[in-house]
């Protein structure tokens, strides 16, 4: 599977893990979700939400890792604290390549990756798990297993 297959997946990720197995490398496995068919009611403060279906750890499907020989830098955010910038451009839906983003244009200010690499195009990928927003820059395309 390529990360341009993995942009069309409309359904729910969460993050099962992120780990570096080599220097400046990345592994990021993440489980996709279902909405479950039990239903449960919810009490949120003096308020009760009736019939609610959780989203659960589909179970059948394989973990997804995606992986980066290199990277410039990542970010994990809790996703309730996640701004969208209305500027911001990409494709793709839980997973994400951005064609101008503020956090790409933090990196390429803010390093020296570009004066090394001039050559080479730096990339912004995301991933939009619940819970977590999983933000890579990277001059590499990523490989996916699983």
């Amino acid at each position: 599977m390529k990360y341009e297959e993995l942009m069309q997946f409309e359904g729910y990720l969460f993050l099962g893990n992120i780990e570096e197995p080599g220097t400046n490398s990345l592994r990021i496995s993440i489980n996709r979700a279902t909405i479950s068919s039990k239903s449960e009611d919810v009490i949120f403060d003096k308020h009760t939400i009736y019939n609610g279906h959780p989203i659960e750890i589909d179970k059948t499907s394989q973990v997804i890792n995606i992986e980066f020989d290199s990277y410039v830098s990542y970010s994990v955010s809790d996703e309730s604290f996640h701004f969208v910038n209305q500027e911001d451009e990409f494709i793709g839906n839980s997973v994400r390549l951005f064609t101008k983003s503020t956090y790409l244009d933090f990196v390429s200010n803010g390093t020296i990756a570009q004066d090394i690499y001039s050559y080479k195009e730096l990339m912004h990928y995301q991933i939009v798990c619940l819970d977590h927003i999983i933000d890579i820059v990277s001059f590499d395309k990523p490989s996916i297993l699983g």
